[in-house]
């Protein structure tokens, strides 16, 4: 009996040390998104929304997932990727910046024009890009005579949707 409550207490410890350090990679992920200046005081989530560090200056960082890489994001963008995820339309009031500095990593990237696209190969828009800030402006029309080409350096995404944002490429994808 004394063997099996070892083993059981051996299999526990060990559970939580993976837990802990998946849960520093996903952080260190996350923070990758940001320059320190954003990322020494910003909380970190991980996809479930779940916190995995305290922040203090109003910044959120998220890892990467299979779609997107990592990100931090001021909370008017968090509240236009919960409206995404809610399929309304965001109310955004102010302008507001998402760092996205380690590019899209592995991930499949999005279509330039459906937010909910989910197959890179029924989109002939999908992008997949290297460092960049996206951008949400209060006022559509600010959009008005903006590229919508991903080939361009700054262009819309989602262009005709409610999610409308700018894309300010950083460098190129690797």
């Amino acid at each position: 009996m004394k063997k099996v409550l070892s083993i059981a207490i051996a299999l526990s410890l060990w559970a939580a040390i993976g837990i802990a350090a998946d849960e520093k990679a996903l952080i260190a992920d996350a923070l990758s998104a940001a320059p320190p200046a954003i990322t020494d005081g910003a909380t970190v989530k991980d996809g479930d929304g779940n916190v995995l560090k305290k922040g203090s200056n109003g910044w959120t960082c998220y890892p990467g997932n299979k779609a997107i890489g990592p990100m931090c994001n001021q909370a008017q963008w968090d509240a236009v990727l919960a409206a995404l995820g809610e399929k309304k339309d965001p109310q955004v009031k102010e302008l507001s910046i998402s760092y996205m500095l380690a590019g899209e990593g592995e991930a499949i990237g999005v279509s330039n024009s459906d937010p909910y696209a989910s197959d890179p190969h029924a989109h002939g828009d999908f992008v997949k890009e290297g460092p960049h800030l996206m951008i949400v402006v209060p006022d559509k029309a600010a959009l008005k005579g903006l590229s919508t080409d991903p080939n361009d350096p700054v262009y819309v995404m989602w262009g005709d949707t409610p999610y409308a944002h700018i894309m300010v490429k950083i460098a190129p994808a690797e």
